[in-house]
């Protein structure tokens, strides 16, 4: 009856897990892959609820795009230059640097936190929890302090 406890509690921590690094990696591939992706900087000239729209300035040349759009809760305020790499197709840009690179993580980083418990509680590996719970907590306060 303990195997299947620890299968089933494992395969809990694994959805979570993986669940996280899917929803992270949407966002996280712009920033960690952007080799060949457009670079620049997007000036914020104003905000909704949900995006900031402003002024981007390319890095090189060539660049069709004149207004980006950023996720509201990457871009601080009006007025603000803050390095972006664009989405290919999109007009939509995601914050570069660590910044972005921590923000992009959060998914997971908060996916780290609620199977802490469960790797802690269910499986009985109590360092392996604490493992997990120091990352998850690292990725939210890095991308906290970061932005």
């Amino acid at each position: 009856m303990t195997h299947v406890r620890n299968a089933a509690v494992a395969l809990v921590v694994l959805l979570l897990l993986v669940g996280g690094a899917w929803s992270s990696w949407e966002t996280a591939q712009h920033v960690l892959l952007s080799k060949g992706r457009e670079h620049g900087t997007l000036t914020v000239t104003g905000c909704n609820e949900e995006t900031c729209s402003g002024r981007y300035t390319p890095d090189s040349a060539g660049s069709s795009h004149h207004t980006l759009s950023i996720g509201h809760s990457v871009a601080a305020e009006k007025g603000e230059t803050l390095p972006v790499v664009v989405k290919p197709g999109t007009e939509e840009a995601v914050r570069a640097g660590w910044g972005g690179g921590l923000h992009a993580w959060l998914p997971l980083g908060g996916a780290l936190l609620l199977a802490a418990p469960l790797v802690g509680g269910g499986l009985r590996l109590v360092r392996t929890a604490w493992g997990f719970a120091a990352a998850g907590a690292a990725v939210l306060l890095g991308a906290f302090f970061a932005l």
